[in-house]
């Protein structure tokens, strides 16, 4: 689809306005219907966050497949992400990402640009961002020019999502995170690249686990499990609802209170404005603060 049938990007704002209250409205109902306290969660993160190496959450599960959806996905950033480098490899605690010199090409920055997105895999516009930024991300993933740090969140289940195919899909996302990390950037392409369309029954465990099979996961019996289980699920939600809350911690603690939505694009704390699916604006905007301009 070209960009001239998609939406300007002053409604892409008004929707993002809409979706962003809509957000804090069930943050609100799903505290006073769980008892869920912010402070307890901001607490949580602080403990977790003593566990770090690097700045990379490396450590191991809080559990297993089976504890009842309250497992801490592995390889979790610091702010609930996951950093994604050069061939679309994950940071690990065994696993550092190089990008292989290049005869002729352009040198790398000394510090590659880092990339962060926050998106919902039901959110329609997110599709725009991923389907037309994508390749290009790869390509300065591969080359050093930029790292990716991808922040799932799920607000869409019973809205746009009315079979939970938003949280699930999340769970599933942070399933081949956690088991097969170097499939998490395909399979997250992947998950963008099937969207079911935003109000309809998405694909169930079993298609989410056929598409991972698809990008040559590895540890295919804990993903299905993992996935079939809802492992993160419980972990999904604290999160989504904490972000919400508290903000985006390169930007502002306010970023969702001032009416935004996602996809949130960061490039060195800097938020991007543009269309999201304007690949050549994105390029423009990336390479810029690559070149200190």
């Amino acid at each position: 689809m070209s960009s001239n049938n998609r939406p300007t990007r002053s409604q892409q704002r008004e929707e993002a306005r809409a979706k962003a209250k809509a957000m804090r409205e069930q943050h609100k109902k799903s505290e006073r219907r769980k008892g869920f306290i912010v402070k307890a969660s901001i607490g949580l993160a602080v403990v977790a966050a003593a566990a770090i190496i690097a700045s990379v959450v490396i450590g191991g599960m809080a559990g297993n497949v089976n504890s009842n959806q309250s497992a801490t996905p592995l390889n979790v950033t610091t702010n609930n992400g996951f950093l994604v480098g050069a061939n679309g490899e994950m940071f690990t605690s065994t696993s550092t990402p190089t990008p292989e010199p290049v005869p002729g090409a352009t040198a790398a920055p000394a510090t590659p640009v880092k990339i962060i997105t926050y998106v919902d895999y039901q959110c329609p516009y997110c599709a725009y961002f991923e389907n037309a930024n994508m390749a290009q991300i790869k390509g300065w993933l591969d080359s050093g020019l930029a790292t990716l740090e991808v922040r799932p969140l799920s607000f869409l289940d019973g809205r746009g999502s009315p079979n939970t195919y938003s949280s699930r899909a999340a769970n599933a996302a942070m399933c081949v995170a956690s088991y097969s990390p170097n499939n998490f950037l395909a399979y997250n392409k992947a998950l963008f690249e099937n969207q079911p369309e935003e109000g309809t029954a998405g694909p169930e465990n079993n298609e989410l686990f056929a598409t991972a099979k698809n990008v040559g996961i590895t540890n295919q019996d804990k993903i299905r499990d993992c996935i079939n289980q809802k492992s993160f699920g419980k972990w999904i939600t604290k999160t989504t609802d904490t972000t919400l809350e508290t903000g985006v911690p390169e930007y502002t603690d306010t970023f969702w209170k001032d009416q935004h939505g996602t996809p949130a694009v960061f490039v060195n704390g800097q938020y991007f404005e543009g269309a999201v699916d304007n690949a050549a604006a994105f390029a423009q905007f990336v390479q810029g603060i690559a070149a200190g301009k």
